[in-house]
């Protein structure tokens, strides 16, 4: 059966296009298990849509189970493989087809890298304003299937509010098409919906169209350090007001990890004393640079002398500007201290979270292997990620520690994921945030969708 169905791949896509043996295992599943060879039937590689769709009518023919590879950045599990699957990656469905200045859109194959859809967009004195740290290696497709979040959703909001269309290929082969530039579209259901955020499991994204806006003239940022969660919140409350809709990040970062994100072996340094529980990094975007500075400074200075925080450093010029956000993005730094490292992205109800954290912290503490954890996150959004060092690793222990972090979610209203979604390792906590209905009407989809369950088999629900 392999035989037959790698004969009819190449046949559909041509030879050097399905990749076999040690081509396959000198690939990886993921961009932190590089030295780990991938376990795969075949790699596919597609260059058009077309080809994708030829492809699956190919697995479905022969019942043929599948997995997308993107830019494999994700933290969920979602590009797990096993030896019976074939993957499909995107990496040659490359191409930028359009910006349209007009219409402040862009049209893209999902294997395009976010940075360089930001730099295309940039070029044109326009921006796409998503972003965060996996900017270099993501790829749209898979930020648009995992509805990615990042460091500006606060005000322009998650994946899902900057597309306008997509190009999908269903279980069977067949094409949903819808690439429109228009922002109001109620002509039934909106089914590019369906695909945002489903991670694969309901059809594959080959090409978007993605909403852009005017490039912002200016940019200005400052760290800032707090000495109570009561007053972060009431900063945020005070600089949104007083920037008059210019602020687009408001960063939480706590003490012990703000020491591990500027102390060696980071490479950048603190701008402030260790002498706060709370780090908060802002940044605005407006249109006029010396006044935005000029605004900001003055906003500081107000909530200095009110006592509402207890020190800032603004950035000055470019250089500091790049410094200020390496610290904040550069989390490397904090997940290679942490040995058999454990990440997490929920969210709760943004006046619940410095009671939430507190109480996590200290429990997580109270189990004897766990020796580091590094809370951050945007705040402003309700999003929270955490970073937990061990001592050891089994599945008894990360199942404890994902309890304790996963438990009290439910009764606070919040979600076991924000952004990076369930894929295979968090599938098993999917009733901590999702009513039995809920999760009764995705298995429901999944079945209308890809009744044989082809796509990303095991991942989600």
């Amino acid at each position: 059966m392999n035989e037959q169905i790698i004969n009819a791949l190449q046949r559909a896509i041509g030879v050097k296009k399905v990749l076999l043996g040690a081509d396959v295992s000198s690939r990886y599943e993921h961009i932190w298990t590089m030295d780990v060879p991938l376990n795969a039937m075949a790699v596919v590689l597609p260059s058009t849509t077309t080809e994708v769709s030829a492809i699956m009518k190919i697995c479905y023919a022969h019942d043929q189970p599948v997995v997308v590879h993107g830019g494999l950045t994700n933290l969920v599990g979602s590009t797990k493989t096993q030896s019976n699957e074939v993957v499909i990656s995107t990496e040659r469905l490359n191409q930028i087809e359009e910006v349209d200045a007009g219409s402040r859109t862009m049209v893209v194959q999902a294997g395009v890298i976010l940075e360089t859809i930001q730099q295309k967009a940039k070029d044109k004195e326009l921006l796409f304003p998503l972003n965060f740290g996996a900017k270099g290696s993501a790829q749209i497709g898979g930020i648009i299937s995992t509805n990615a979040g990042g460091l500006r959703v606060f005000r322009y909001g998650m994946t899902r509010n900057l597309v306008l269309g997509l190009e999908v290929v269903l279980a069977d082969g067949t094409i949903i098409s819808s690439m429109k530039k228009i922002i109001k579209d109620n002509s039934g259901y909106d089914l590019k919906q369906l695909f945002i955020g489903s991670e694969g499991t309901l059809g594959i994204i080959t090409k978007a169209v993605l909403k852009l806006v005017e490039a912002p003239k200016s940019r200005n940022s400052a760290w800032i350090g707090l000495t109570s969660y009561k007053k972060v919140i009431q900063l945020l409350k005070f600089l949104n007001k007083g920037l008059a809709g210019t602020l687009s990040g408001f960063e939480l970062v706590w003490q012990s990890t703000f020491k591990a994100l500027t102390s060696p072996p980071a490479s950048v340094k603190s701008p402030l004393p260790y002498d706060y529980p709370y780090y908060v990094l802002v940044e605005t975007l407006g249109s006029h640079q010396q006044k935005d500075l000029e605004t900001l400074q003055a906003l500081l200075e107000t909530a200095m002398n009110d006592k509402l925080i207890a020190e800032a450093a603004i950035a000055f010029t470019e250089s500091d500007l790049n410094w200020f956000w390496q610290i904040r993005e550069d989390v490397h730094v904090m997940i290679g201290a942490c040995q058999n490292n454990q990440q997490y992205d929920i969210s709760i109800p943004i006046p619940e979270i410095g009671k939430y954290v507190k109480k996590i912290v200290k429990k997580l503490f109270e189990i004897p292997e766990v020796n580091l954890v590094y809370p951050l996150g945007h705040v402003a959004d309700g999003n929270i990620h955490f970073s937990i060092g061990k001592t050891k690793q089994s599945k008894k222990l990360i199942h404890q520690i994902n309890k304790t972090i996963y438990k009290p979610l439910k009764k606070l209203g919040g979600s076991i994921s924000a952004e990076h979604g369930i894929g295979w390792d968090k599938k098993t906590y999917l009733s901590f945030s999702r009513s039995p209905e809920e999760i009764s009407l995705m298995k429901t989809l999944k079945k209308s969708m890809d009744p044989k369950g082809l796509l990303n088999k095991g991942k989600v629900i």
